[in-house]
């Protein structure tokens, strides 16, 4: 078995976040806005989930939105918290603590695109997962902050000569479903949720990262601070390729939503190759071939 890429620096990415949190508030608005949306798909499920875990979720509001009559949530979160609605423990998404078949739900919000081994992770929670439990994650999707990327490569090639990884390569929707086959869940679903949100101006969108703890932690050069000529040049070149007429620009997010649940005998089963009782042509309307 190989041993996957080092890819993020966690330990530097929790400094961070434990940053953001004795700072003035973190910036919340895509915890906020994950939040409701899990509250939504979660509502028409009639299945009650005596046993939540919030994994690794950055932001309380996760498990806030968990709470339910007759559930019990726990939270596994990333770092040291001294508020919060639900019990919690810090623990590392790659390295669980837990014992096997403890939970009927597994919801993670704004961390796993961080993983270095996400296979694995999700393998792990396979394993805490009941026979029917549901896990369910939001990722952040590759096209979040495609303006920034692309305006911070121009400006490093231009006066460095040459562009480092500043932004961090995020999930792709069409890779995530595979991988939950491949932990053993079934019934896999991802959609996406994309959106933009204006700026002041490229600095303003960068305080709002740091205050989310999101600034660059790769392993990579992670520790190289941006120039400082390297940072107004990009901030001018974002300015000029994605402002709006009044000045203010746009920064892409985009939320990949992915789920999938510990296989039972109550889920449905796809049909045996074969088993159709109505061919395919008499479904389309094909009158050319008699079958």
């Amino acid at each position: 078995m190989t041993t996957p890429p080092l890819i993020f620096d966690r330990a530097l990415w929790r400094k961070r976040l434990a940053r953001a949190a004795r700072a003035n508030g973190p910036c919340d608005f895509l915890a906020a806005r994950v939040a409701e949306d899990l509250a939504f798909r979660l509502a028409p499920i009639s299945r009650p989930f005596p046993r939540a875990l919030d994994l690794g979720s950055p932001h309380p509001a996760i498990s806030q939105a968990l709470a339910a009559p007759g559930r019990l949530v726990f939270r596994a979160a990333p770092v040291f918290e001294v508020s919060g609605s639900a019990p919690a423990l810090v623990a590392d998404e790659e390295a669980l603590p837990f014992a096997a078949q403890n939970f009927d739900l597994v919801v993670s919000a704004l961390s796993l695109q961080f993983a270095n081994d996400l296979p694995g992770v999700f393998a792990q929670v396979r394993r805490l997962l009941a026979p029917d439990g549901l896990f369910l994650a939001a990722v952040i999707g590759g096209q979040t902050l495609a303006e920034l990327r692309l305006c911070l490569a121009q400006a490093q090639d231009e006066i460095e000569g040459g562009a480092s990884p500043r932004v961090a390569p995020f999930a792709d929707l069409r890779d995530l479903g595979g991988l939950l086959q491949r932990a053993g869940l079934a019934l896999p679903v991802t959609d996406c949720d994309a959106f933009t949100v204006r700026y002041e101006g490229a600095f303003e969108l960068m305080r709002d990262l740091r205050a989310m703890g999101a600034t660059n932690f790769l392993a990579a050069g992670a520790r190289r601070p941006l120039r400082r000529e390297v940072a107004f040049r990009a901030a001018a070149l974002y300015a000029e390729k994605f402002s709006d007429p009044d000045g203010r620009v746009r920064a892409t997010f985009e939320i990949i939503w992915t789920s999938g649940w510990a296989p039972h005998e109550s889920q449905q089963k796809p049909l045996r190759p074969g088993s159709a009782h109505m061919p395919l042509s008499a479904i389309l309307g094909d009158k050319s071939r008699d079958d």
